[in-house]
This record gives structure tokens, sequence and C-alpha cells, in this order.
């Protein structure tokens, strides 16, 4: 068996969660035994069993795939849908039902909504994003798969630690994070707050925004930039108060693992994939932009950190190879399944 992940985006360009899991999920499946390699796009004599692709595949590379025999799978991050109003989710829903009515096939081609009906299997980080692509894109039931994103020994074998006044944060310094936002909240409920991380450019506003606001104010808002060493970050985690991370929008975020994996108090943006995946025991915030409304759950998850129980113990990412190793092997002793309804294409 030989499985060839893709992605469309250069690691040099855009870090992020993404890379990690691409990264992760790779190496354990070859700890499992398994061959991987990227798709090589010039090399013509590359041979596959598994394309796996990561995001949205198009259409025509799911058919190109599969007339070499290849079965595909797409695993799909529905990170800003996932956070979406219902309201908004229904809509969505009409839309991707009206739209191959009205328009030419060729400009409804353009979505690749039929990639969820092409694909051998689609692949969704949390129950509520496997949800969301059979009430939104009509995926079938039966392609529909639900596999979380793991996390390195390092943490799961961390030793606990007393914890200290700290609040951490750990993300990309970007407005979706709203790490600046958090920041100003914690000065609001004099919650002290390290955040750990680095922006996509240091030339970004928000960034230098942020930046300023930290070196105006140390002593309750510490920046140090980034930290790659895997077993300092645990010790980090292991020593903190808590966890915050109150994104716009997200996926099954990896920091938020990490963080769960050290028994560290979780306060989350109160959105669907948080839910779905860890369920009551984290502290959950509205997602508002009124700083005093963010800087009071700020304060009472603070104060209330130390009586917290630890969520839930993640998943290894050896445990993620075992189950995408199932999958590969149910689809590669499964008969194909080329039937899927013309409905947006």
């Amino acid at each position: 068996m030989k499985v060839l992940f893709n992605y469309q985006n250069p690691f040099a360009l855009a870090h992020g969660g993404l890379q990690v899991q691409i990264e992760q999920t790779m190496a354990a499946l070859e700890q499992a035994g398994v061959a991987v390699e990227p798709l090589r796009w010039w090399d013509d004599t590359q041979t596959g069993d598994i394309l796996q692709h990561f995001t949205r595949i198009t259409t025509s590379l799911v058919r190109m795939a599969q007339r070499k025999g290849m079965k595909v799978v797409m695993v799909e991050l529905m990170t800003e849908q996932g956070s979406r109003s219902s309201t908004r989710l229904r809509f969505q829903k009409l839309v991707t039902r009206i739209i191959p009515l009205i328009l030419p096939q060729v400009i409804v081609g353009y979505f690749n909504w039929d990639s969820y009906h092409l694909a051998d299997a689609c692949v969704a980080l949390t129950p509520w994003e496997a949800k969301l692509m059979k009430y939104i894109f009509a995926a079938p039931a039966h392609k529909v798969h639900v596999i979380p994103n793991g996390v390195e020994e390092v943490f799961l074998n961390s030793q606990p630690s007393e914890r200290g006044r700290w609040l951490v944060c750990t993300a990309i310094i970007t407005e979706r994070k709203r790490v600046l936002e958090l920041a100003q909240a914690a000065l609001t409920a004099k919650t002290p707050l390290w955040v750990i991380g680095k922006p996509y450019s240091e030339a970004d506003l928000y960034f230098q925004q942020f930046r300023a606001l930290a070196e105006a104010h140390p002593d309750i808002v510490r920046y140090e930039g980034a930290i790659s060493n895997r077993p300092q970050l645990a010790q980090i985690y292991r020593q903190a108060r808590g966890f915050v991370l109150l994104s716009k929008w997200e996926t099954l975020s990896l920091s938020a693992l990490e963080a769960a994996a050290c028994e560290c108090p979780l306060l989350l943006s109160d959105l669907p994939w948080a839910k779905s995946y860890f369920g009551a025991t984290p502290e959950y915030c509205p997602l508002t932009r009124s700083i005093p409304r963010i800087a009071a759950c700020l304060r009472a998850f603070y104060d209330a950190a130390p009586g917290l129980r630890p969520p839930p113990r993640p998943a290894s990412w050896a445990d993620v190879a075992t189950q995408f190793k199932a999958l590969y092997d149910q689809l590669l002793t499964s008969p194909a399944d080329r039937s899927p309804a013309a409905r947006f294409s």
C-alpha cells in the first residue's frame, strides 16, 4: 500500500496547524508501516494506491486519480463554515441547491462541490464538520468519516507540575485568532496572559498593534515569540493556570489538544467545533467584539481555573494513523463507488 499526500499551499509561504497535521500524520503512518510520499507533480513515474488530499480537492484531480486506479481520500477543513450561524448554514445549503439550476455547468464546476460525491472517502476532524459535509454538500453518509487530529507523545507523557499565574494562548498572531482582542481583555481583567506564536509577517499591522501593546504592559501581556522546543512547550502547558483560544473560527485546534493532553483547563470560543469534540469540560466565551464581555469571561475563568477538571485526553498521532490505515484497508478491499448524483455539475 502506498499513499500519496497532496496539499496546494507551500509550507514555506504559510505556516500553521495544517502543516503540523500533515507532517505528523505522515510520520505516524510511516511508523505504522504505511508507505507515504508527497505527490510529486513533476514525476510521471510516481505510483500510488491512494491519493489523500488536504482541503477540498478539485473534481478534475479526483477523476484523474481514479482513472489511474487510485482511491481518493479528501480531508476537508471546514474552519470558517463550521463557525457560521444556523441561519447562514441554511442559506448556504439553499445556495448549493439553487446555483446548479440557474448557472451553466462550467461555472458550477469551479466550486468543486461534486468532490464530496466523487471522492471515495471524506474525512472530517470533528462530528460537527462531518455533519456539515452531509447537510450542506449532501455528501453520502457512508463516505463520511471522523478522524481527529492527534497529539505528540511529549505532551501526552508530560508530568504534572505546580501551576503558576499565567494563562497561555498558543496561536498565530492574526485577526482570525483574535490575539490582540484577547490581550486587550487581559489588561481590562488584570489576568496575566502569555502569548506564544508568530505572525505570518512581522510587517502585518495587526501584529504590530499586538506587539506594541505587549511591550507597553509586560506585567500583564507576555510575548517572546514562538517556541519550537516541544518539551519546553509541554512544560509551559503543565505550569499554566489555563489555556485560552478565542478564535473567530476554528477547526480542531492543535494547540488546544496539546494543552488538553497536559491537563490544562481550557477557555474556548463558544463554537460548535469545540463543543462537538470537548463537550462540557472547557469553559466557553461567547463570540463577541465587546472587550468588557471578553474580560468578564477571562476573569471568571482565571478565578475558577484551579478548581476545574482537566479536559478529556486526546488521541495520539499513532491512534490517528491506526484509524487512517483501517480506512485505507476498507477502501482498497471495497468495490469502487462511481455513482455520484449529478447534483452540482
